[in-house]
This record gives C-alpha cells, sequence and structure tokens, in this order.
C-alpha cells in the first residue's frame, strides 16, 4: 500500500478528522483517521464509525468494508471486528450524500457504456457534474438521476448515480460513475490510491525541449483567487499533486500534450501547466485567453482570435479512462474522441503551422527541396 497523501493533523482520542473533498475537484472521497479512546468497550467497527462520522449510514460503512477502504492498525478488517483501545482506524469511503437535492431532469446524456454496477458517460463542455452553488439544476447529476429511472414525485437517493470523482464544467470527455453504493465504495478505494488510469488530451501555449516530462508539485488553492489553484513548495501548505505530459503534435506557437494523472486534484492540469510556463489554450481563469505566443501581426491575432470564438473554453478533454471492474476486478478501458469545437481549431492550427513552414522555407530552399518537404508536410497534415 503506498503511502497515505491526504492524512490531517492527527485528532484528539475518538474523534474523526476529514480530508474535505473540493467542490470542483475531481476525486470524491473522505478520508478519516480516528484513534479509538482508552476507555472504549469493544463494539462492532461498523457500528463504532456510524456513531463517530457524521451524516454516513451505516449500510455505507459496511460497503466501505467490503471495498477494503477502513483499516485498522493498517490492516483491512470485517464489519463484525470489535474496536479497542488505542486502535488506529483509517477510512476512505465516497463521500455521505449532501445537502443539495439531486432533481431528476430529462436532459440528454451521452452514455458511452452501461451495466449492472457501472455507467461511463462522454460529458460536454460546459455540463456541471453535481449541483452546487449557482448550478442547481442542468448538470450531470440532474440528467444521470432521470437516466437511471428516477421522477420528480418518486425521488430515491439509493438508486445513484453515485459520483466518485468530475471533471470541470468547461472540459469535455470520458467520467465514471457508480450506479450502486459497492462500487462506488470500491471506486473511491481505487481513486484514492491512484490505481486509475486517466489520461487527457490539452492544447498549451509554447513549444516544448523535451518530449515528455513530469510536474511535481503539490496544489493549494491561491491566496489571491480562491478560484484558482496554485503550486506551493512549503509542506504541509498543499495537497500532492503529480501529473505526466507528453508531447503529441507540435505547431509551433501552441503545443498539443498528453496528461496522464497521479492523482486528481482540483485544476490538476490547468495549474501544473501554467506552473511551468505552458498555460492551457484559451483557459481564461489561468491567464491562456491572451496570445501568449507567436508574431505581433494583425492577420496572426485574428487567426487566434478566430481560434478563441471557434473554442470558448479552456482546450483540455478527458480522453480515456482504465480501472479494474468493481463488480470482478477485470480490467476495463473506455477512449473518445475529441469534441468538434477542439479538433476544429487543432485542424487550424495544423494548417498554420503547414503554411507557416512553407513560407519560411522559400527563401532558403531550392525549388525541388521544397516541393519535397511540401509533400511531406501536406502527407502529415492533410
Amino acid at each position: 500500500m503506498e503511502e497515505e497523501k491526504n492524512i490531517m493533523p492527527e485528532p484528539s482520542a475518538g474523534t474523526a478528522a476529514a480530508a474535505p473533498a473540493s467542490e470542483d475537484g475531481e476525486e470524491l472521497y473522505e478520508h478519516y483517521r480516528i484513534m479509538v479512546d482508552p476507555g472504549q468497550e469493544p463494539l462492532r467497527i461498523d457500528r463504532f464509525l456510524t456513531s463517530r462520522i457524521r451524516n454516513v449510514s451505516r449500510n455505507k460503512i459496511q460497503q466501505a468494508l467490503k471495498a477494503d477502504s477502513i483499516l485498522a492498525n493498517e490492516k483491512p478488517v470485517r464489519p463484525n471486528y470489535p474496536v479497542r483501545p488505542g486502535d488506529v482506524l483509517t477510512v476512505v469511503m465516497a463521500e455521505p450524500p449532501r445537502d443539495t437535492e439531486v432533481i431528476p431532469e430529462d436532459i440528454p446524456v451521452d452514455v458511452v457504456y452501461e451495466d449492472d454496477d457501472v455507467l461511463v458517460v462522454n460529458k460536454r463542455a460546459g455540463m456541471v457534474v453535481h449541483p452546487a452553488y449557482g448550478n442547481y439544476s442542468g448538470t450531470l447529476a440532474n440528467a444521470l438521476s432521470w437516466y437511471l429511472g428516477n421522477r420528480p414525485d418518486d425521488i430515491r437517493p439509493e438508486r445513484g448515480p453515485f459520483l466518485v470523482h468530475r471533471i470541470d464544467k468547461d472540459t469535455s470527455g470520458i467520467l465514471l460513475v457508480a450506479k450502486n453504493e459497492l462500487a462506488q465504495a470500491r471506486l473511491a478505494h481505487d481513486f484514492y490510491y491512484h490505481t486509475i488510469d486517466r489520461k487527457y488530451i490539452a492544447l498549451v501555449w509554447g513549444d516544448f525541449d523535451a518530449d515528455e516530462g513530469t510536474v511535481d508539485a503539490d496544489l493549494a488553492r491561491s491566496v489571491r483567487d480562491r478560484r484558482m489553484m496554485e503550486t506551493c513548495s512549503e509542506p504541509g501548505m498543499g495537497k500532492h499533486a503529480v501529473t505526466h505530459w507528453r508531447v503529441v503534435e507540435r505547431f509551433g506557437y501552441v503545443t498539443l500534450i498528453e496528461c496522464r494523472l497521479e492523482t486528481g486534484r482540483t485544476h490538476q492540469i490547468r495549474a501544473h501547466m501554467r506552473s511551468i510556463g505552458h498555460p492551457l489554450f484559451n483557459d481564461a481563469l489561468y491567464g491562456g485567453n491572451r496570445i501568449l505566443k507567436g508574431t505581433i501581426f494583425s492577420k496572426y491575432r485574428q487567426f487566434v482570435n478566430n481560434c478563441f470564438e471557434m473554442l470558448p473554453r479552456q482546450a483540455l478533454h478527458a480522453k480515456s479512462l482504465g480501472f479494474a471492474h468493481p463488480g470482478d476486478g477485470h480490467p476495463v478501458f473506455f477512449d473518445s474522441e475529441l469534441p468538434s469545437d477542439m479538433s476544429s481549431v487543432l485542424e487550424k492550427w495544423r494548417n498554420y503551422a503547414y503554411h507557416k513552414v512553407y513560407e519560411e522555407d522559400v527563401a532558403t530552399l531550392t525549388k525541388a527541396e521544397l516541393d519535397e518537404k511540401s509533400l511531406l508536410l501536406s502527407d502529415k497534415y492533410q
């Protein structure tokens, strides 16, 4: 088992301290660390935790136990384990129900895959995943609640959807949803221990010196703008975050990259890319919605502004997701195509890069060399 990343400062005996999940973060779990009181009488662990953790049902505790997400002294235990004085209990489980009621709404949703345990959906850009302040309707959770058979006059929360992670409102792509509490508990466990394989495609400003690399930098809420995340170097100030990136295609002033996440912190890719000087293209919050690389010519400015209009959001897409199926543990993998707004902008940059290279070479190459290079570029980009 890898080192725990989200343990809060150790609480007083018998209390539960949780690492709260962000409203717009990716991972939807809570992590508790509880030290059992010296005078505690033997008591089944499921009953003990139900009395110690607020707003959680005994059934949810039992599902987390089945998923090996509750440890006593670093070892998984069963529901009938009797807690003893001095035991150190650690709990990773999907978040308890929120105060915000999810009203089923008849909204189209792109379901990529479905079985008795999970739903895999392709979220469109502009859709919020879960109701929260300012977005009480029109969310993916509202749409999935309707899809799963709930109706406004027959709301049964136990029918789901059971969310295990999020992606930002203006990010498109693959998202995983559990259809029952046991599947949710097992997937929350896997997200916490970083066994979920997540890959994103992003268009970022600038070129890279290398073909691949890693950003290993803790992230914390910015003190200047609470909507943003930023890297921090002081121990304990932020949450551990690791992003592996790889160049997919170079266009000179912008670059298409693939990002593989080890962790899933709030705005992780957006904040990490900005920290190394490569903000996402048209990411207004992190400074990518202005021209950061290129020429001063008005024709170029118009070209970039046209791209901004075609893609009025950050150029980020959750491309694929691989995980162990919570039902039987077999590996599954799901992939998605880039949405039309992002693919159209990429095509514009390909054409721009082709013509830019062609024009720069006109003055230095012979006609035969120019014809040969033009043919090679044409084969690559068209």
